[in-house]
């Protein structure tokens, strides 16, 4: 296990995350909402234990929204798993809205969402490991990882 110092945009918001050798690469995530938050055509993300995360700066001042299966992009995947409704937390910084990370109801209390591509040594060295949501993927981005349509079997 290694740790990764992270922080926001501003850098009012900083944190640590301890991840395993095989948490040590990026999932694209292709789905409209994670298009719709980040501006771009996919995030850098990592699924990891909730006790992994330490937010060593500014976590008292991390902002919170909650978005459900029937909004943005992922009534597919609530419909997919069949649990309809189920939230999904955004944590970000409040000043610069740089989103930390998100809490998905549906993968239980103990698991969350880790953005890689904030961690300082993430975004350098870390290599897409898969890619999720690839239905929705934009017509002229190339595959750079195992692509699955939605989410990989369990």
């Amino acid at each position: 296990m290694s740790s990764f110092k992270g922080h926001c945009h501003c850098g009012n918001t900083e944190w640590e995350a301890k991840l395993e050798k095989e948490q040590q690469g990026h999932i694209l995530c292709h789905c409209d909402t994670c298009k719709t938050l980040s501006g771009g055509t996919f995030t850098l993300n990592q699924i990891i234990p909730k006790d992994a995360l330490n937010v060593t700066k500014g976590g008292d001042n991390l902002g919170k929204y909650t978005y459900y299966g029937e909004s943005g992009g992922f009534p597919v995947f609530f419909s997919f798993q069949g649990i309809i409704g189920k939230g999904v937390h955004c944590y970000f910084c409040k000043n610069c809205t740089s989103h930390v990370y998100h809490h998905q109801e549906v993968m239980g209390p103990d698991k969350i969402v880790l953005r890689t591509g904030l961690l300082d040594e993430g975004i350098k060295n870390f290599k897409p490991a898969a890619e999720i949501f690839g239905k929705a993927k934009l017509p002229w981005e190339k595959e750079v990882a195992e692509t699955f349509e939605t989410l990989p079997p369990s």
